[in-house]
């Protein structure tokens, strides 16, 4: 299975958050899983971050890579996607999710409801 987590689900892994279900996390761990995180994700960590509205490693592409999470470069295919998506989302990180979720068939794992009125694979924590 590919999945792509959203940010947050990133940062409950990352803190070992009660929020982040069980059945989430062996999912994310099972052999057969691809793990994705997006550009998109590692930029808006590193936003909030500069902004003091989250504590996260300075290290971060290390400890991603530590926990066997794929990186996912945005294209400009992803960019151009994520520019005609309809406006239910007006978040730009998370439509270049859902972008790069419909262009590279990948299960988005999140917590936001608004990702389902889009026509991509959702498992909703």
């Amino acid at each position: 299975m590919k999945i792509l987590l959203d940010t947050h689900i990133v940062l409950w892994w990352l803190a070992d958050e009660v929020r982040l279900p069980s059945k989430t996390r062996k999912l994310i761990t099972r052999p057969d899983t691809y793990a994705y995180v997006s550009s998109a994700t590692v930029w808006e960590i590193a936003i909030k971050k500069s902004l003091g509205k989250l504590v996260c490693p300075d290290n971060l592409e290390i400890v991603l890579r530590d926990n066997q999470f794929e990186m996912l470069d945005i294209t400009w295919a992803h960019a151009w996607q994520a520019g005609q998506l309809p406006r239910y989302h007006d978040d730009p990180f998370d439509r270049m999710l859902i972008a790069q979720a419909l262009l590279e068939h990948l299960t988005v794992i999140t917590h936001d409801t608004r990702f389902s009125q889009y026509e991509i694979d959702c498992s909703m924590v």
